[in-house]
């Protein structure tokens, strides 16, 4: 049963130096016309499958408060209409910091949006513009005020760590701000060098210094640390929050379990299929207006690739992957069917195996895609 959805608005007033997702600017672009494929695309997939409300609805991007006013209305009334909802379901919205006014946040709070993810990355402004970031660590402190004014009480930020020119004493100054927020969500993430990027083009021109890995390692540990000391608890290697305000719809995917994918470049994963939404907005909007699914591809998972999947990314997770309910979706033990995997992972002292939980340890966390690899193909 499908109790989640992600919806993609792929638009940007501005092109971040480090992003890979599907993105256009906004200048120019058809957004209304795309509102209504993916208003369309709704209808056709949903009619035929939802029997019962979502768990949780995720509109991410590009960046979905790039809508104006009136855009948002109307993608907000679109996702009322086409999706069962109930007064528990967690709404979320990212959103960046620079474009969410009072009115925006009153048109999604009055839609039943519960929930806000906030693109703020780092509170140091030579940074925010070395990285392509048009908002500036004032207006951070000015957007969470606004929200927590109107009433958004779960409120998450984005953070990233290993940035050119980043030191550590510059990402605890970043923390410190952060914490000063008292907000329920933090995610940090280590800056990953993707294709087709303006960072990436730096880098291969030798133009691109990061603080390396010994550096990156030491920040992590750090992140770790100080979301402990602030009553933050890591459910996941990236994710801390208060308890009680995990992203339920993070959890989808590292519970492996199915999810809708709506608009360009989206993914998703139902009845054992995994498929990819066609990318360029262009095509995308032919797809729709000939009455089709925009599918890209399409990959039926097969049983021991569904368990591979439960693996890594089960083990995302701080408490791991429950043995029981591995044993419940494929009546298998884990530790029989990986046992090769799993003790060669114990003797690096990176897995532990207790409480009838496979778990990554503190130094595991550290080299979670190595952990994740040996599962690959098993």
């Amino acid at each position: 049963m499908v109790k989640a959805a992600y919806l993609h608005i792929p638009f940007c007033e501005h092109i971040c130096h480090y992003c890979d997702f599907n993105k256009v600017f906004l200048k120019g672009q058809p957004v209304d016309a795309y509102l209504q494929a993916i208003d369309q695309e709704m209808k056709l997939t949903v009619t035929r499958r939802q029997s019962e409300p979502l768990k949780t609805i995720f509109v991410g991007g590009g960046t979905p408060t790039s809508l104006n006013e009136k855009q948002l209305y109307t993608f907000c009334e679109s996702i009322l209409q086409n999706l069962q909802k109930e007064k528990q379901t967690e709404f979320t919205f990212e959103a960046n910091p620079g474009d969410l006014t009072k009115e925006k946040l009153q048109i999604m709070q009055q839609a039943g949006v519960n929930r806000l993810s906030l693109g703020v990355q780092t509170f140091n402004d030579e940074l925010l513009k070395k990285i392509g970031r048009v908002h500036r660590a004032k207006d951070v402190f000015t957007s969470v005020a606004n929200a927590k004014e109107i009433g958004f009480e779960n409120i998450s930020i984005d953070l990233i760590f290993s940035l050119p020119g980043q030191t550590i004493s510059d990402f605890n100054d970043t923390l410190a701000k952060a914490f000063s927020l008292n907000v329920t969500h933090y995610s940090g993430y280590s800056l990953i060098i993707e294709p087709k990027t303006v960072f990436y083009n730096l880098m291969k021109k030798g133009k691109l210094h990061t603080p390396g890995e010994d550096v990156e390692a030491e920040m992590y540990e750090l992140l770790m640390e100080q979301m402990e000391l602030n009553g933050l608890h890591q459910y996941e290697i990236s994710n801390f929050a208060k308890p009680g305000f995990e992203s339920r719809h993070n959890l989808t995917y590292w519970n492996n379990d199915p999810y809708y994918g709506f608009g360009a470049g989206a993914h998703s994963y139902v009845n054992g299929w995994r498929r990819s939404n066609i990318g360029p907005l262009k095509k995308y909007l032919d797809s729709i207006q000939r009455g089709q699914l925009p599918i890209f591809e399409e990959h039926f998972v097969t049983k021991p690739e569904q368990m591979e999947e439960e693996m890594f990314l089960g083990l995302r997770k701080t408490k791991g992957v429950s043995i029981e309910k591995f044993h419940e979706k494929f009546q298998m033990n884990p530790l029989d069917h990986f046992q090769a995997e799993i003790e060669q992972l114990k003797e690096k002292g990176w897995i532990e195996v207790a409480d009838g939980f496979i778990y990554l340890t503190k130094v595991g966390r550290l080299l979670g895609d190595e952990v994740f690899q040996s599962f690959l193909g098993a």
